[in-house]
Order: C-alpha cells, then sequence, then structure tokens
C-alpha cells in the first residue's frame, strides 16, 4: 500500500494527513518527538495560567487517531536517506515512505548571548518547554522576557498571572514595531504598563549572568544595567527548524525551499507549515510564513495535490489575530509598520485608549488595501471580500457596521469612526465631499 509519511504533528502536519484520509485509503504515519497527540500550541498558556488542561487542548480524542488509520510514531528524525526513500530514527530505527512531507515547524532564535544556555533560559514553544516553565517558576521572584512579539507578550502575560514581576525587554523604539504602525505599538505599549509589566524599550540583552548550579541570577543590558532575576523567557522569534536535513540533498535556504505546489527539489518530497520557504513567493506574500492560519491552509492544499489534484498555493489576502493581554487584534490584507509607496491611511483611535480601527488605502484610486483593528471584532469574511472587491476607503468606513463582529450588547463606534474619518478627508482633501451613503 503506498505510504504517506509526514514529519511533524502540528497544524500542518495533522491538516494535511486529515484531507488526505478524505480522499484516500492510502497508508499515512505522522510522527513528532515533542507529543503523540496533535495539541493547540497556541492554548500552552492558559495551561499555565489554570484556564485549561493539557487534554482540553487536543482537539481530537485520542481514539480518533486509530478510528481514521492515522498511525502515530513519537520518535526524533535524525536523517531522511532520500535515495533510499527513508528516515533513519534516532534510536537507530528506520521507516520508509514513498512521499514525504515535512512539516517541521520552526524553533525559537537564539543569539549566542553569554549565558543563554544557564538553567532558567528558555522559549516557549515546545510542550516541554511548558514543563520546564512549570518547573522552573514556582519560586522565582522576578523575570526577564527578551524579545517584543507575539510570544514574548504571551509569556509576561502568563508569568504575570502567577504574580511574578517581569521585565519586559524590546530593542525596537515600539513594541513589535517591526510589524504593528507606531500609533498601534505605542497603544500596546501603555497597555502592557497598565498591567504592571516593565516595558522597557530600546533596551538590549548584552548578557545573562550565573552559574550551572544555581542557574540565572541577572541580566546585563547592553547599556550596562543589570536587573536581578531568576528566569529569562527568550522570545526574540522563531528559525524554520531545518538544519536536520543537511546532507539529505532537500535544498534549504531560510526554510525548505518549496514551489508553488509545495514541492521540494527532491522528488516525491514536500515541506508545508513554518518550515517551508517559497521558490516565488504568492502575491503579497512572505517567502516564509509562520502563523496557524497559513499552516492549516498548507495543509489542506498540499493533501489535494498528494492525491491527484495537483493544486497550486493561492492563500488570497493576509490574515492574522491575537490578543495582546485583554485587547484583541485582527489585522486583513496590507498593512505595515510604515506606509510604502501608493499608500494612504486613516487611523481612529478611542478616548479609552483600549479600541483602534485603521485602514490603509490607495491615495489616487482610493482602493483599500488592509486593515488594523484593536478592541474591535470584524467579521473575516466581510473585510475579506472587500479587499477582494478593491472596495474604496469610504465605501468601507459608511458600512462598518456590517463588518461589526461584537456580542450584540458591545457598544459600537460606527459613528464616531465615520466623522472621525470626514475630518480625515477634510485635511487630506477639502475640496471632496464625503457621504456615507456611498454607492455601490
Amino acid at each position: 500500500m503506498h505510504h504517506l509519511v509526514i514529519i511533524g504533528n502540528g497544524i500542518a502536519g495533522v491538516t494535511c494527513a486529515r484531507h488526505v484520509r478524505k480522499r484516500s485509503h492510502c497508508r499515512i504515519t505522522l510522527i513528532s518527538s515533542e507529543s503523540r497527540h496533535f495539541f493547540s500550541r497556541t492554548a500552552l498558556m492558559y495551561v499555565y495560567m489554570g484556564h485549561l488542561k493539557y487534554e482540553h487542548t487536543k482537539p481530537y480524542e485520542d481514539g480518533f487517531w486509530a478510528k481514521n488509520r492515522l498511525e502515530l510514531v513519537q520518535k526524533h528524525v535524525a536523517q531522511v536517506v532520500t535515495g533510499r526513500k527513508e528516515l533513519l530514527f534516532d534510536d537507530g530505527s528506520t521507516l520508509a515512505y514513498d512521499q514525504l512531507v515535512i512539516a517541521s515547524g520552526s524553533r525559537p532564535n537564539t543569539f549566542g548571548w553569554p549565558g543563554h544556555d544557564l538553567p532558567g533560559v528558555q522559549g516557549l514553544y515546545s510542550l516541554q518547554d511548558l514543563e520546564r516553565l512549570e518547573a522552573r517558576t514556582p519560586h522565582i521572584r522576578r523575570a526577564v522576557v527578551v524579545g517584543g512579539g507575539l510570544i514574548g507578550i504571551e509569556l509576561a502575560e502568563m508569568l504575570h498571572s502567577r504574580r511574578i514581576p517581569v521585565t519586559f525587554l524590546v530593542r525596537e523604539r515600539h513594541f513589535w514595531g517591526s510589524v504593528l504602525p507606531a500609533e498601534e505599538a505605542q497603544m500596546i505599549g501603555r497597555h502592557v504598563r497598565e498591567h504592571h509589566i516593565d516595558l522597557r524599550l530600546q533596551t538590549e540583552l548584552a548578557e545573562i549572568k550565573g552559574d550551572a548550579a544555581s542557574g540565572v541570577q541577572a541580566v546585563v543590558t547592553k547599556d550596562g544595567e543589570e536587573i536581578p532575576c531568576q528566569f529569562v523567557g527568550v522570545t526574540a522569534g522563531v528559525t524554520p527548524a531545518v538544519d536536520w536535513l543537511a546532507g539529505s540533498g532537500i535544498e534549504t535556504g531560510r526554510g525548505v525551499l518549496v514551489n508553488e505546489c509545495f514541492q521540494t527539489n527532491v522528488p516525491d518530497v514536500y515541506a508545508i507549515g513554518d518550515c517551508a520557504q517559497y521558490r516565488t513567493p504568492p502575491p503579497g506574500r512572505k517567502a516564509v510564513e509562520q502563523v496557524w492560519y497559513t499552516g492549516r491552509m498548507h495543509g489542506e492544499t498540499l493533501a489535494l495535490t498528494l492525491t491527484g489534484k495537483r493544486t497550486p498555493y493561492a492563500p488570497g489576502h493576509w490574515f492574522n489575530s491575537a490578543k495582546f493581554l485583554d485587547i484583541e487584534y485582527q489585522t486583513y490584507g496590507q498593512v505595515g509598520s510604515a506606509l510604502g509607496a501608493n499608500e494612504a491611511t486613516f487611523y481612529w483611535e478611542h478616548p479609552g485608549g483600549k479600541k483602534s480601527l485603521r485602514v490603509n488605502y490607495h491615495p489616487h484610486s482610493r482602493q483599500t488595501l488592509g486593515f488594523n483593528a484593536f478592541g474591535i471584532r470584524l467579521r473575516h469574511e466581510v473585510c475579506d471580500r472587500w479587499l477582494t472587491e478593491k472596495r474604496p476607503v469610504e465605501y468601507v468606513v459608511s458600512r462598518l457596521r456590517e463588518a461589526n463582529f461584537d456580542p450584540e450588547f458591545y457598544r459600537r463606534h460606527d459613528r464616531e469612526i465615520v466623522d472621525a474619518f470626514l475630518r480625515h478627508r477634510e485635511r487630506e482633501q477639502p475640496s471632496n465631499v464625503f457621504s456615507t451613503s456611498t454607492a455601490d
């Protein structure tokens, strides 16, 4: 029987396996050295915070896999021998494949800081990271988190939930300044500080002090400040986990190099998820996409190709969502940290400083290019449709009520936003008149 082997049981690998099973009776094996069963990686923080138990993070009951004839192997792949279509495990055993999907994910970045290998220094990515965090933090007096992205704010919130004082080191001028425009970054920065998290902007780590016996004792910044602590969370981004493919003949750059159908340079070998790197990225997308939503789309798309319906990846408009403490965040389409050529922007922020909306658009055609929403839930299908239909910014702002997805009794801010846009248009083009009943 034809044998499909998938290395990695994260969202990309598991989605691929499930969708292949819907279309094929082939033998399917999922391999992971992290955990036997698929779990929601984004829910790890809620296990630590006491909102969930680990078993609650598994979307499928343990019997699901055998019922659907999905074989599970909990081992570590040491080598891919493509010439023999064989995997070599670190225990010396082997497994043959007919088709191979690499969905090995990513690993936390490390920058070789002195002391980075001390006990009490770690990232937050794997189940094992959560276990180490649980073991290390019950008796610590202070923690430092290094890196101002989504994982950094999650780890800071986790530690804060256990009343552990946290200093948060961010080397940029604003929180997550490589992604968020300045206004949103400043808003989130204020919100972080309001939660009594010690946010230090434009502050870089130079050294972690301590010893192997007692672990971390302090960090030293590049400005020479020494901050006592007993735990350091390293959350300075992630890198595709591909080092283990050295010598396999599978071409890599930052990630495993793939074409539009996720094929590598080696026949019958594919890559999806965080570890994949497009040779030619789809329009408007990056070469490496390390987001839960894109991993799911990768798996669904590749399953079609693996079962005889060759399907190029066509992801459509960019989308992501997250939560900064208790402020929800959604982004659609093209919204960078700074305006690009032929981009204009409208930004509204509620006086309370917890809600905002940004719409980027082309200054001449008026076509909407993207949205950022903080503290306001928008309907994905509506925003996606507006981008596809290339609706002008006036059309979008006048119809925000259609996209509002807040619960029934949440206060709406449509009128305030429209009034703010009217003032924005007067400053932008005083001679133009904007009507809230803009025609289709």
